[in-house]
C-alpha cells in the first residue's frame, strides 16, 4: 500500500488522517522506499534496515522544518510496521513518544511463498469482503502497489529480526490484530512470546480489533480503530507529562 491507505480511499470516515486533524493532531503519511514517487527511482525497493534509515531521513527533515509540538508518535501497518519498529528500536529518532502497529506480528501463518494476486493473497491481505464498504476494492486501485522485490526478500528475515531489535524498543508500543487476521499467529502463544520480548517498552498493549481484516484502516471498523490509537497517543502524552515533571 501507498501512504494513500491512512486517508480513506473509499469512505471519508475510515480516513485516518481526517480523523486526527480534526481532533488536533498534525498528521502526515509517508509513502515508503520503492513506493509512491520513489518507486521509479528505488524499483527494487529497500531492506527493512535500509528503509528505517531512509524513514529516519525523512521524519528528520519534517521535524526541522515544521513544529511537532509535544513530539513524535509513529504509527504503521503491516509492511510498514517493520521499519518502524526498527527505528523504535534504534532510537536515532529523538522525540518519539510511542509506536502503535497493526498487521504484523513476529511469526508468519502462511508462507511468503502465496504469489501475489491469487486467491490465497488475496483473503490473507483482506480477508472477508462483507468487512470493508462497498467500493473499497475499486477505490483502493490507487493505493495498492506491487512489493518491490528486495523488501520481499528481507520480509522472510523478519522473524529473526524482530527477536533481535524487539528488546531495544523503550518507548510504549500498540500491537493490534485485526479479527480476521491472516498473515500472523496471533494465538495466546504468540502474543505472550511478542509481550515477552518487548520487555524493554514500559508500556505494551495488544488489541484485538473485532470484525476487521488485515487492512483494517479500510474497513468498517477503521473508525473505532483509529479512535483507539489516538487514544493510545494522549496516553503516552499524559505519561511523558508525568515523567518530565517527575524529572524537574
Amino acid at each position: 500500500m501507498t501512504a494513500g491507505y491512512f486517508h480513506g480511499p473509499a469512505r471519508p470516515e475510515t480516513s485516518l488522517l481526517a480523523l486526527a486533524a480534526d481532533l488536533g493532531f498534525a498528521t502526515v503519511a509517508l509513502d515508503r522506499p520503492g513506493y509512491g514517487l520513489s518507486a521509479g527511482r528505488l524499483p527494487a525497493g529497500q531492506t527493512v534496515a535500509e528503509q528505517a534509515v531512509t524513514l529516519t531521513s525523512a521524519l528528520s527533515d519534517l521535524t526541522a522544518r515544521y513544529e511537532t509540538g509535544a513530539g513524535l508518535f509513529l504509527l504503521a501497518h503491516s509492511f510498514g510496521s517493520k521499519p518502524a519498529l526498527r527505528i523504535a528500536a534504534d532510537g536515532t529518532v529523538p522525540g518519539v513518544l510511542g509506536l502503535a502497529v497493526s498487521g504484523c506480528g513476529d511469526e508468519y501463518l502462511v508462507p511468503l511463498t502465496v504469489p501475489a494476486g491469487s486467491a490465497g493473497h488475496r483473503q490473507g491481505s483482506w480477508g472477508p469482503l462483507r468487512l470493508y464498504p462497498p467500493g473499497t476494492f475499486r477505490a483502493s486501485c490507487a493505493v495498492v502497489a506491487p512489493i518491490p522485490p528486495r523488501e520481499l526478500a528481507d520480509a522472510a528475515r523478519w522473524p529473526e529480526a524482530f527477536a533481535r531489535l524487539a528488546g531495544l524498543i523503550r518507548v510504549p508500543v500498540r500491537f493490534t490484530f485485526a479479527e480476521h487476521e491472516r498473515w500472523w499467529r496471533t494465538d495466546r502463544r504468540a502474543v505472550n512470546r511478542i509481550r515477552s520480548r518487548l520487555h524493554a517498552a514500559p508500556r505494551v498493549l495488544i488489541d484485538r480489533q473485532p470484525d476487521a481484516g488485515h487492512n483494517i484502516s479500510l474497513g468498517w471498523t477503521a473508525r473505532a480503530y483509529h479512535e483507539g490509537v489516538l487514544r493510545f497517543v494522549a496516553d503516552c502524552l499524559r505519561h511523558d507529562k508525568t515523567g518530565e515533571e517527575q524529572r524537574t
